[in-house]
């Protein structure tokens, strides 16, 4: 099952500030976020699915990117969005 409209709006609402705000850096990192959990567990049952698998690395390195950016640029943000999306244990 893919991100429906309405779970892409909430993630939005709630990381952008409101659900039109979708080029805000912590909404991409969170809908991002959102698509790595998702295809992680699809390659769970999957464990073949190449294709997957090469988006899943895509995305992490993308993720990756856009939260070295907000480190740079507002360090209180990207501690405050780290603890929210429990990226780190």
């Amino acid at each position: 099952m893919q991100l429906t409209a309405e779970r892409k709006k909430e993630i939005f609402a709630k990381f952008g500030g409101n659900e039109r705000n979708t080029g805000s850096t912590e909404a991409q990192i969170a809908m991002f976020t959102e698509r790595i959990n998702f295809i992680s567990q699809h390659l769970k049952g999957a464990k073949k699915d190449k294709s997957a698998e090469l988006s899943l690395i895509k995305l992490v390195g993308k993720r990756r990117s856009l939260l070295n950016y907000l480190a740079k640029e507002d360090i209180f943000k990207y501690r405050g969005l780290i603890k929210e999306l429990g990226l780190r244990k």
